[in-house]
């Protein structure tokens, strides 16, 4: 397996994998929105024998600036549980190196792994459940309290 950066032909066999892993198709129209609107900052895929198996997409947050939102991750069902999601997040993660920070809505116990932070996350403002909303700094510039977190439209409607 190995990972790269999505390019146009993939992207009916993401909407498919987006589909399948989330029973819907509210991320797959999200991560159509980002790229359409141009929020779209990083999206890679796992590939192996020519079939995708995975996929990540960080997008940039209107605010604060150079802060970039962690969403979605897909694996496809046959291949969960082989560390390909852990694979995605931490190649998209080395690749934002150059941004101050990157938030997250999921599981903390799952992304506290790759260093997100639902404490350093605890006084932003932001449309999500604060206990499932984690912060990893990339940059130099500590996040500081009292942020609010402007998602790109596309996020209204997941």
């Amino acid at each position: 397996m190995f990972i790269r950066a999505a390019a146009n032909w993939d992207f009916p066999v993401i909407e498919t994998l987006l589909m399948d892993a989330f029973g819907g198709p509210a991320e797959a129209r999200l991560v159509d929105a980002l790229r359409r609107d141009g929020d779209k900052v990083i999206e890679l895929v796992a590939e192996e024998d020519g079939a995708l198996y995975g996929t990540v997409m960080l997008s940039r947050l209107h605010a604060p600036d150079r802060w970039l939102a962690l969403a979605p991750v897909a694996v496809a069902a046959e291949r969960r549980g082989q560390g390909i999601g852990v694979a995605l997040i931490r190649e998209a993660i080395a690749a934002s190196r150059t941004w101050e920070a990157a938030v997250v809505v999921g599981e903390p116990a799952y992304y506290a792994r790759f260093g997100f932070s639902v404490a350093l996350a605890g006084a932003l403002r932001t449309p999500y459940p604060k206990d499932k909303t984690g912060v990893l700094q990339l940059g130099i510039t500590r996040p500081e309290a009292q942020v609010e977190l402007r998602y790109p439209p596309a996020f209204k409607d997941v």
